[in-house]
């Protein structure tokens, strides 16, 4: 069985450092747009009556188009960073952790029945999220975070021994940026087995309380005054 935990720590990346993440933060934030766009354009072109157009707009998408899920929208990725030199300026992972966002919330917008994602506006987006980060990204006092390079980080609690790194999520907060480190590691947790010796217990109107070893116990009457 597997144990995760997830610990925050304060970082304080440079002035540099700091524009870049900004920057992905946006780039990040109009990709989510884009592919929001794409699932809303979608769903609108199939709301329409098929026997007549809409006065108000209309969405020319032919019939057959597939819907945009997670995996047609992460395998256009490639694609899109031609059209878009800046996406590649973000790390791959980041851009798909970006669009799984997206399709955690469809699908709970789904389940619930209501709650249609939202676009994100300008500064909107706070985290960015790194699935995978080398178990050694940590050095006591610096995390290395891709295409960022070496962050200072204030450790003030240890990675606990026998843990490791498995993801970073870095977030921006009012006046400071956070690192929340998910660790992980492998803990066997024993079977207990049954001892004692078994009572079986009823709940009733007539006793409160009724075990199988014969013991009664009365209603308990909270509000009434025992002296009246």
């Amino acid at each position: 069985m597997s144990l995760v935990l997830n610990y925050t720590y304060r970082i304080y990346p440079d002035a540099t450092q700091e524009a870049k993440l900004l920057d992905w933060l946006e780039i990040c934030r109009g990709s989510y747009n884009y592919a929001l766009r794409e699932i809303k354009d979608w769903c609108n072109s199939r709301s329409g009556a098929v026997d007549r157009c809409s006065i108000e707009s209309e969405y020319i998408i032919a019939a057959d188009t597939p819907f945009p899920g997670y995996y047609r929208q992460q395998n256009s990725l490639p694609k899109a960073k031609k059209e878009y030199p800046r996406l590649g300026e973000v790390p791959s992972q980041v851009l798909q952790t970006t669009i799984r966002r997206l399709h955690d919330a469809w699908e709970f917008f789904q389940k619930r029945g209501f709650g249609f994602p939202r676009f994100k506006k300008y500064g909107q987006l706070k985290s960015i999220l790194f699935p995978q980060i080398a178990p050694d990204a940590i050095t006591g006092w610096q995390i290395k975070i891709p295409k960022l390079g070496l962050v200072r980080i204030n450790l003030h609690r240890e990675i606990p021994s026998g843990f490791i790194v498995k993801q970073v999520r870095l977030v921006r907060k009012a006046v400071r940026w956070e690192a929340v480190i998910s660790i992980e590691s492998d803990v066997e947790i024993p079977t207990v087995q049954p001892h004692g010796r078994a009572v079986g217990i009823d709940l009733g109107l007539e006793k409160f309380l009724a075990t199988s070893d014969r013991e009664f116990i009365r209603r308990p009457r909270f509000f009434v005054d025992k002296h009246s």
